[in-house]
């Protein structure tokens, strides 16, 4: 099909009105993070390196940082050993209602966070449990199991049965043909959910405000709390920019080691 070149125009021009409408906040606040002013003023007096430094020395970004990092691996982990076994029961078994646990088990990722956060934490109450960092981990599991589901059971779905079949034909029982057959075949898979799940967790703010307790911070409360501060806004906008580029790297990853399997939903 042959366009003309009025049309190359106007799908180029889409193409960058598009392009500003996602990333130009994001080039604004990246900017702005190079403020040598406290002050919001536009355009920046100059660039400095300064409150990269201060945020760096802050004690309480560096608790958040660790605390996000510790949440984000944990949910991570609790994510793979429950999204896999979800992805192995549906792929490779039929049983009655097999379908609608496929859909129940995508469902938490669709629900809008206040929902999901509420219910946690009324959850928590109901249990007695103490709210901080445990509460936050398990919040964060409740929609990253979702991704790591997504990628397993797309990669499931693509493998082939055959080896897996031969290998219990010759004796192999159902853990040893999983360790030497089924776990190779979906380690990508399973190292592009890990990446998507981290990076969601990494920077969730809804759940995490329902399930942190008073004196537990992430990286995503820390910035919540601190913009509402004049003085500390340099600062939450280093922090943010950080938050971004730190956020982009495990999507990016993702995207090139699990191909059209990576699934993000939400």
């Amino acid at each position: 099909m042959t366009e003309s070149p009025g049309v190359r125009l106007l799908l180029r021009i889409g193409t960058w009105v598009v392009l500003g409408f996602l990333y130009l906040p994001l080039l604004i606040l990246a900017i702005y993070a190079f403020n040598p002013s406290r002050a919001l003023a536009w355009p920046p007096p100059g660039l400095t390196l300064h409150w990269f430094g201060d945020a760096a020395a802050n004690p309480a970004v560096r608790a958040a940082f660790l605390n996000s990092i510790i949440a984000g691996a944990s949910a991570t982990a609790v994510a793979l050993v429950l999204g896999t076994l979800a992805a192995l029961a549906v792929q490779r078994f039929s049983f009655f209602g097999r379908d609608t646990i496929s859909f129940v088990l995508v469902l938490p990722i669709a629900l809008p966070g206040v929902v999901t956060g509420i219910a946690l934490q009324t959850t928590f109450k109901t249990m007695g449990l103490t709210f901080g960092l445990p509460t936050i981990i398990v919040g964060h599991a409740t929609f990253c199991v979702v991704i790591a589901y997504n990628n397993i059971v797309a990669r499931l779905r693509r493998l082939p049965r055959t080896p897996e079949e031969a290998s219990a034909d010759l004796g192999a029982d159902t853990l040893l043909t999983f360790r030497r057959i089924t776990m190779p075949a979906m380690r990508t898979a399973l190292l592009s959910g890990a990446l998507l799940s981290f990076a969601l967790s990494f920077d969730e703010i809804i759940v995490t405000l329902f399930t942190a307790g008073a004196g537990t911070q992430t990286i995503p409360i820390w910035i919540f709390t601190s913009i509402q501060r004049p003085t500390e806004l340099p600062v939450v906008n280093v922090v943010a920019l950080v938050l971004l580029l730190l956020s982009v790297i495990p999507v990016y990853l993702a995207q090139r080691i699990g191909g059209e399997t990576a699934a993000v939903t939400r």
